[in-house]
């Protein structure tokens, strides 16, 4: 990709960017939040056409109209949100828009994606049914999509910001497998470390201009975070000690069903205390959304008690709760954390556009709205070409989260809960966010942090609650103890190898 440029209204995504990528490869490209990484992908996969440069694949220039024309130059992708039918099955996502005719055979394609699943070690069934598997498999469906249409140019966009720490490890290892078969992999991440794992190269990108192209194995990760985002960046979270004050959120005996209707959350009890941040560490899936649903109103408990601020909230609404100061970075930014065709203004006040200073009498104050929003968008550093007037869905995923926070955090509640809140972000934001949280902590908030990053929980807890199995394993300290022994108990293994 030779000199691209990609304006849109107000913004300058890709100003003069040159990629080259070589067969055989895992070329990452790093940059902040907004820097014009996915559009440029954007462009090389037909969703976008760029406004000046040349894309050359093999050698040959060509003209990307569609993804269409995309596949047929063997460009496949994999979108950080997937393009996925929950109701369908494996083989059925794959061979759609490939079918042909009017009569497809659908044993002859799954005998086919069985023999690539096979071929790769993505160990994914033809006949599953997308909503019954994780979000892992999800992924390695959209690997599939790529791989059946004989595509060796794989673009990755955040490919790991929904995956365990185990799911990761196994992404990371097929994408050896697919370079070492001749692919050529373009990696678009914020996560250094993933970078340094599998990537040869890495061109940088910085507020839509090409910073410069590294050799991965020669560059340090404090460099690359540098050349990002433009200054030095710090990996350890300063903080004094917690000052612990009184009891905010208490969980006594609580159960709750899944959605299957059996208990994810299994008789637990937790309390987290004004001026503290308790981190709850789990490997995904182990009653995390179940328990955080029960606090915030989302989802009905069956049995025990939630009290905020010595109130029992157990059966109150959801406006009930946050009237009363519970803030919720929730874990899907765009299913439960923003109306995506809203503009920016709308959502920054959606929790509270129905009372002063957002309304009077029923009649909204869009001067007001504005205000704040503008006010949020700045501190923050969310990005967006129209500033306030943005729809939500055309933001980045990273901005989408960065306006989220801005929301909760300006809300002054006085219990915060952060679900995965740096995921997605570049080093700089996460910097900035993991201060956030630790100065809502210091003016003597209480802060419930659930990540499935044991850096994060480490960073920046000051005591940490293990669940396994939808219960409550221990609560230590966070000095006192390691990685292994939290690891251990996220396996279910409590101290002394109970």
């Amino acid at each position: 990709m030779l000199g691209i440029r990609k304006e849109f209204p107000g913004i300058v995504a890709n100003d003069d960017i040159t990629l080259q990528v070589e067969e055989g490869e895992i070329h990452a490209i790093l940059g902040e939040n907004g820097a014009g990484k996915s559009t440029l992908m954007s462009i090389l996969f037909g969703l976008y056409h760029a406004d000046k440069g040349t894309i050359r694949v093999r050698g040959r220039e060509v003209d990307i109209k569609s993804p269409n024309d995309a596949f047929d130059l063997g460009i496949g992708m994999v979108h950080q949100h997937f393009q996925l039918v929950h109701n369908f099955t494996v083989a059925e996502n794959i061979i759609m828009g490939k079918e042909g005719g009017f009569v497809y055979d659908i044993r002859k394609a799954s005998r086919k994606i069985k023999e690539i699943s096979e071929r790769y070690g993505l160990s994914i069934e033809p006949d599953m049914v997308i909503e019954d598997i994780t979000v892992g498999m999800q992924q390695r469906v959209e690997i599939l999509k790529m791989l059946y249409r004989d595509a060796d140019i794989l673009i990755f966009d955040e490919p790991t910001a929904v995956l365990t720490p185990q799911e990761i490890d196994e992404l990371m290892q097929i994408m050896r497998n697919l370079a070492a078969e001749g692919k050529s992999i373009i990696l678009i991440t914020h996560k250094l470390d993933e970078i340094k794992a599998v990537a040869s190269k890495c061109t940088i990108i910085r507020r839509g201009k090409l910073v410069g192209v590294v050799d991965v194995a020669t560059t340090s990760v404090a460099d690359m975070a540098a050349a990002m985002v433009g200054r030095p960046v710090s990996f350890k979270v300063d903080k004094a000690p917690a000052r612990i004050g009184k009891p905010i959120l208490e969980i006594e005996h609580l159960n709750v069903l899944n959605s299957k209707k059996v208990l994810g959350v299994k008789d637990f009890s937790l309390t987290v205390h004004g001026g503290e941040i308790v981190g709850l560490a789990g490997v995904d899936g182990n009653g995390q959304t179940e328990l955080v649903e029960a606090i915030s109103g989302l989802r009905k408990a069956e049995s025990g008690a939630i009290r905020f601020n010595g109130r029992d909230i157990t059966s109150l609404s959801i406006a009930e709760r946050n009237a009363m100061g519970l803030g919720h970075i929730p874990e899907d930014r765009q299913k439960r954390g923003l109306i995506l065709a809203a503009p920016l203004s709308e959502n920054m006040v959606i929790k509270e556009f129905d009372h002063e200073p957002f309304s009077h009498k029923g009649i909204l104050d869009n001067d007001a709205i504005r205000s704040y929003s503008e006010k949020i968008i700045e501190k923050f550093d969310v990005r967006s070409g129209e500033g306030v007037d943005s729809l939500a869905g055309k933001l980045s995923g990273g901005n989408q989260q960065k306006a989220i926070i801005g929301r909760e955090i300006t809300a002054d509640p006085d219990l915060l809960i952060a679900v995965q809140p740096t995921r997605g972000l570049d080093v700089g934001a996460i910097e900035f966010i993991h201060q956030q949280l630790v100065a809502e902590r210091d003016r003597g908030k209480a802060v419930f942090l659930v990540s499935f990053e044991l850096d994060e929980i480490f960073n920046l807890s000051d005591r940490i609650a293990v669940i396994s199995g939808g219960r409550l394993i221990d609560i230590v300290d966070t000095a006192s103890t390691d990685e292994h022994a939290v690891g251990l108990m996220m396996a279910g293994i409590r101290k002394g190898g109970e």
